[in-house]
C-alpha cells in the first residue's frame, strides 16, 4: 500500500511534469531509481536532457522545499543521472541539465517555482 507521502510525491510530480510539459519538454521517464539514487523526472528540452528533482514542503520553517535539496541530495541526483546515461540509450554526449521544481505551502494550493539549471554537476 503506497504511504500518503508517497501519494502526495506523486501527486506533485505528476504536476511538475504537466507544466514542463507545457513549457515544451517532453518526458522520457519518471522515478527514475538506481542502487545509488533516484531523478523524479527525465525530460528532453530540445537537444538538452533535463534531471528534475521535484519538491514539496509544507512549511517553510526549514527553508521551503529549495533548501530541502542538501549536497547529499544532488550527489544522489548525479549518480542515478549518470547511471541514465550510462545505460546505452544513444544520450552519450547530449547536453545535459540538473532542474528542481518546488512547492511551497498548502496542499491544495501551493506556491511553484521552477529552478532552471538549479545545480551543476561539479567534475571528477
Amino acid at each position: 500500500m503506497a504511504t500518503r507521502r508517497r501519494l502526495t510525491g506523486d501527486h506533485f510530480e505528476t504536476l511538475a511534469c504537466r507544466m514542463l510539459e507545457e513549457h515544451g519538454l517532453t518526458c522520457l521517464a519518471r522515478n527514475y531509481l538506481t542502487r545509488d539514487g533516484e531523478v523524479d523526472l527525465i525530460m528532453r528540452d530540445s537537444r538538452e536532457l533535463v534531471f528534475v528533482e521535484v519538491r514539496y514542503r509544507a512549511s517553510n520553517r526549514f527553508g521551503g522545499a529549495a533548501a530541502s535539496i542538501t549536497p547529499a541530495k544532488r550527489q544522489r541526483i548525479v549518480r542515478a543521472a549518470r547511471h541514465f546515461l550510462a545505460t546505452g540509450r544513444g544520450y552519450g554526449g547530449v547536453a545535459c541539465r540538473f532542474d528542481v521544481v518546488t512547492y511551497d505551502g498548502d496542499v491544495n494550493e501551493p506556491t511553484s517555482h521552477w529552478h532552471r539549471a538549479a545545480f551543476e554537476v561539479e567534475q571528477r
